[in-house]
């Protein structure tokens, strides 16, 4: 995918102060198979920067690439996180991927089941 140096006005990677209001994220990436898809997610809950991530079946996948529009099939990793872990998450999922620009999109939660929003904050505290 297109590297990052491409973008000079990219938008600035936000922190916690940027998701007032937010409990939760939902927050999204794409890898090319089940293996690596499911190396994504175990890295990410080991370390805590998730409390979960889901690992939706092949979906079809059309963009541009190399001034062309190719099709592909990718796994989705579909991760849950609070917005202090954001940053780390992001950063580790742009170094554990093998894609030039891996897809990481952030969708805020603005309310939830208080107990599970109660276990995810639990598991994504770093332990000492």
């Amino acid at each position: 995918m297109t590297d990052a140096t491409d973008f000079p006005d990219a938008v600035a990677l936000p922190d916690a102060a940027d998701f007032a209001g937010v409990v939760a994220l939902t927050v999204l990436t794409t890898t090319d198979s089940a293996a690596k898809a499911e190396e994504l997610a175990r890295g990410a809950v080991e370390a805590r920067l998730a409390a979960c991530a889901q690992i939706s079946a092949p979906v079809t996948s059309v963009f541009h690439w190399r001034d062309a529009v190719e099709t592909t099939r990718e796994w989705q990793v579909l991760f849950k996180t609070v917005p202090q872990r954001y940053a780390e998450l992001e950063a580790h999922l742009i170094a554990a991927h093998d894609y030039d620009t891996p897809e990481v999109l952030a969708t805020p939660v603005v309310a939830g089941a208080p107990a599970y929003l109660t276990w995810l904050t639990s598991e994504t505290t770093p332990r000492t």
